[in-house]
């Protein structure tokens, strides 16, 4: 009898084991959470828009999008202001993999992004910083573009465009004449929107337009007004004044190409729309930051003027056609960039007051 119940016994715990084996097999895997350790760095401190939207738009989303499966983290390190990637170098920190992903200034790439330049060289254009934009994410699928970037080992993932430029100075402007004899700061290609006009450029950057102005190394800088308020030109230039010589695309969020061919799949959908965001959520920002800045350059004491349509006119026939000497050093695939860039722009109606690929 005892045996009959000791055998019973065994019976039912070898079932319970079983069972329980069994619902160990269906029940899903638990998989440890891969973490992927990344450096985002900018050579801009992030009260630039740029910046900003990299934690706020492109890393938020990322996370936001992995964390849906839970498969894959990222560990941000983040460096800014220069902390790791100084500007203007930040393509260099990049292609050696010390940061992974970032803003590339391609306004200060010109010698090794040119055709990334292209509408630095194109004067004059759409004051609306959307429809550069536009213009230049159209031509980014170009393999003449998409080459430049691998070169350096690095992938593009989205563009940003600063609004329309004008002149921040310590005199005011009411006609092209009283440049005359006057030093001004620009950052690279920009100082030929003013060749011709007797005003003498000088090499500058935001970074120190404000203590260059203050000193005397010279008069007044080429700044778009979501930088020149920030950078509180207004104390030593008060006199804005506007001269549409164009909104820019003058960068963009890049990553380390080893890095991102390494990175599964999922990863790299994230980081799509992370651009996406990324994209999105600066130009709308910086569409509600430009009439904002525009205010508070006038309550800090600063002065906003318009120059007239006829001498902004006499301004463009004056400078030099920028572009050929863009297109001597930017090679080859420059003119096909050029007009290619030049009509996506005109696709949306706008006309440019002088149209520098048909020169």
């Amino acid at each position: 009898m005892n045996t009959v119940h000791h055998h019973r016994g065994l019976k039912r715990g070898a079932l319970a084991a079983i069972a329980a084996l069994s619902l160990l097999a269906s029940a899903p895997a638990v998989r440890a959470q891969e973490i992927i350790k990344l450096t985002m760095a900018a050579g801009h401190p992030p009260i630039f828009l740029w910046v900003k939207h990299l934690k706020e738009s492109l890393m938020a989303t990322v996370d936001a999008e992995l964390a849906k499966t839970g498969k894959y983290k990222i560990a941000w390190t983040e460096a800014y202001g220069g902390t790791l990637a100084k500007m203007g170098s930040e393509l260099e920190t990049m292609e050696q993999g010390i940061s992974d992903v970032g803003i590339v200034a391609t306004v200060f790439q010109s010698s090794k992004l040119p055709l990334n330049n292209v509408t630095y060289f194109v004067p004059y254009g759409p004051a609306n910083a959307d429809t550069v934009m536009a213009a230049v994410d159209k031509i980014q699928t170009q393999p003449e573009l998409q080459a430049e970037w691998s070169k350096y080992n690095v992938v593009y993932l989205a563009g940003f465009a600063i609004d329309n430029y004008g002149l921040a100075t310590s005199f005011p402007i009411t006609k092209v004449d009283d440049l005359k004899g006057h030093k001004i700061g620009g950052a690279g290609p920009n100082l030929a929107w003013f060749k011709n006009t007797g005003a003498v450029g000088v090499q500058g950057s935001l970074n120190t337009f404000y203590n260059d102005i203050k000193t005397g190394v010279y008069e007044g800088a080429i700044a778009f007004m979501t930088s020149a308020v920030p950078a509180k030109l207004f104390e030593v230039a008060p006199n804005y004044t506007v001269l549409d010589m164009g909104a820019m695309y003058a960068g963009g969020v890049a990553i380390n190409k080893a890095r991102w061919d390494k990175l599964p799949d999922e990863v790299k959908a994230a980081f799509r729309k992370g651009a996406d965001a990324y994209r999105k959520n600066y130009a709308a920002e910086q569409n509600a930051r430009v009439a904002g800045a525009i205010e508070a350059w006038k309550k800090a004491g600063g002065k906003y003027t318009e120059l007239s349509a006829e001498e902004r006119l006499k301004l463009v026939k004056a400078i030099p056609n920028p572009t050929l000497d863009w297109i001597k050093q930017a090679g080859p695939s420059a003119k096909k960039v050029l007009a290619s860039y030049m009509d996506a722009v005109r696709a949306t109606g706008f006309k440019f007051p002088r149209d520098f690929d048909k020169e």
